[in-house]
């Protein structure tokens, strides 16, 4: 039995041990979380949850500010559309690195919401400051980008190290507080936002974030690798954990990226994220301009879109708590079709100039636009195991920046070619088809369910 203390421990160090269950996997347990932490794990998803909440406003809450900000600086509709896209750009491209850093022990989790704290607030400075538009590219769209997927990331990661044996819950709820938390500032950037005051209000929502992100950020640490619950069994877990990991069976080995990689289902994960989140992406780009087009006044349209944060984000944490009872990969192909059906909805809707049923499509995409990014959150570890989820996760959300072009680009040339009914149908068969790949995910190194019934065998007592 080791006496050694955990890294950087702010409390005594405790004795742990580390066991092998009959597949080879390792669990360091006897250390709790107070010997860690000094205090709860549940920390550990208040903080990030909190800082989740506080990036939202670059994403959900940007569309609301869009025509005052072309106003104030003279950009055209162009201008805006891609500085937005840049930084979805570089929010979802920095994952991957952030995570590799944050592996090699070269960023801490501390230092990394630091930095993202800082790099925040200088996006919003960007956009309040310079007119030039390669300026707030470079300010909001990179730096801000930058920013925020390091924050994004470090929350991310951190509920899955801190709750192995239940991350879908916690998981989905810290990833809703991203949609969400924009919920305040779609209405401030709707109605008390305009070219009189922008500077401030802009300046406030960057030190807002910074502040934010720093106090909570102070308190982030990672456990050590191969934690495990102390008051949990790994080799027999029993009561409300059990049923969560049946479901949801522990990963069969520690996978590095490049075997995650080569075992194919990695690059599939990324492939679906691709396809899901530009559907999403393009929902929250065009929804409030449909509304606009179709003749519904502004407060049917930021309404819509104010529906769409708070379901997006609350049907985040539905979800994962969904998962952890029905499995992480049939909640994430229900969830895909819903977002592909919404789309259907959102069309038909405007098309019958129907602002109730409107608003209701508003809430089915809202939550199927959100509901996928902590399945995929939760189903890389479950497939790769923790030690190298950082990584493994940051490369399969890489694909979001991919997504970034296809749902507001190639979105954008789907309207102006065939119009909105023409690219709300591509949308809707586009989620479908996301569907139909998910269906073939499976664990690396697990058989396959048979379709055939299974001979009788003996009980085993090796763990899940």
């Amino acid at each position: 039995m080791s006496t050694d203390a955990p890294h950087g421990g702010t409390a005594a160090p405790a004795p742990y041990r580390e066991i092998r269950d009959a597949k080879g996997r390792t669990f360091r347990v006897g250390e709790t979380d107070r010997d860690i932490l000094g205090h709860s794990r549940a920390t550990m998803v208040w903080f990030p949850w909190a800082c989740m909440m506080a990036i939202s406003v670059f994403e959900y809450a940007f569309g609301s500010a869009e025509d005052t900000l072309s106003e104030a600086h003279g950009w055209s509709q162009s201008n805006t559309f891609w500085i937005l896209s840049v930084w979805v750009f570089f929010q979802a491209g920095v994952a991957f690195p952030a995570g590799w850093l944050r592996e090699k022990g070269l960023l801490t989790p501390r230092a990394g919401m630091w930095a993202g704290s800082v790099l925040c607030l200088l996006g919003f400075l960007a956009i309040s400051h310079f007119d030039n538009v390669w300026a707030a590219l470079a300010g909001f769209g990179l730096l801000g980008g930058v920013g925020a997927g390091i924050v994004y990331a470090t929350c991310i990661n951190m509920v899955g190290k801190w709750y192995p044996e239940r991350r879908g819950g916690k998981t989905g709820f810290v990833n809703g507080g991203f949609a969400y938390g924009s919920l305040p500032f779609v209405f401030i950037f709707n109605y008390a936002f305009d070219t009189s005051n922008y500077r401030g209000v802009l300046d406030l929502t960057g030190l807002y974030i910074l502040v934010a992100l720093f106090v909570c950020g102070s308190f982030f640490k990672d456990p050590p690798k191969n934690w495990w619950p102390a008051h949990i069994d790994p080799l027999g877990v029993s009561g409300p954990s059990a049923a969560a990991i049946a479901r949801n069976p522990r990963a069969v080995k520690q996978y590095t990226p490049r075997e995650a990689i080569r075992t194919g289902v990695l690059p599939l994960l990324w492939l679906c994220i691709v396809m899901t989140a530009g559907v999403s992406i393009f929902g929250i780009s065009f929804q409030v301009p449909y509304a606009e087009d179709v003749g519904f006044g502004p407060l049917v349209a930021a309404t819509s879109m104010g529906i769409m944060g708070v379901i997006n984000g609350t049907g985040r944490g539905v979800v994962g708590w969904l998962s952890d009872r029905w499995g992480r990969k049939n909640t994430l192909v229900f969830v895909i079709v819903v977002l592909g059906v919404a789309q259907f909805g959102v069309m038909w809707a405007g098309s019958m100039r129907n602002e109730a049923l409107f608003l209701f499509f508003a809430f089915v995409s809202g939550f199927g636009g959100g509901a996928f990014y902590p399945m995929f959150a939760a189903l890389v570890p479950d497939y790769f195991g923790e030690n190298y989820n950082a990584t493994n996760y940051g490369l399969v959300y890489s694909g979001k920046l991919v997504s970034g072009l296809f749902g507001g680009g190639l979105g954008s040339m789907a309207v102006d070619s065939w119009g909105y009914n023409g690219a709300y149908l591509l949308a809707g068969a586009v989620s479908l088809a996301a569907a139909a790949l998910a269906l073939t995910l499976h664990q690396p190194g697990r058989e396959r369910p048979s379709r055939v019934a299974p001979r009788p065998r003996p009980v085993s007592h090796e763990p899940v």
